[in-house]
């Protein structure tokens, strides 16, 4: 079976998330085949928290936590995505802004 790209990934992602009135913004374009995406999800602008496309222990496409468990503010999160950006170039970083971000991404780029 067929993968869909990155590329695709996040444009289905962010209309998802644009069609729940959430706001969703793309940080930093990867690799439109094949870059990893890393997801930071937000609630109302606060509880900042990074997702990424994993294997889960069942052997299928899983959502995993990274990153700090706690960042203490906007200039910690950007200088967290910007360091993962800076060890890999092909690595899209989506920022989502809505009720269940985590599940949006999960149902989205998981199931790619």
């Amino acid at each position: 079976m067929a993968r869909l790209t990155s590329a695709v990934l996040v444009g289905a992602l962010t209309r998802r998330v644009h069609q729940q009135g959430g706001s969703a913004m793309v940080l930093a374009r990867g690799d439109a085949t094949a870059g990893a995406i890393l997801v930071l999800a937000l609630e109302r602008g606060a509880n900042p928290r990074f997702f990424e496309r994993g294997v889960g222990p069942d052997g299928q496409p899983a959502l995993i936590a990274t990153g700090p468990r706690t960042l203490a503010d906007d200039g910690e999160v950007t200088a967290y995505w910007q360091r993962r950006r800076s060890q890999d170039g092909d690595l899209w970083v989506v920022e989502l802004d809505v009720a269940a971000a985590e599940r949006f991404a999960a149902e989205t780029i998981c199931a790619g």
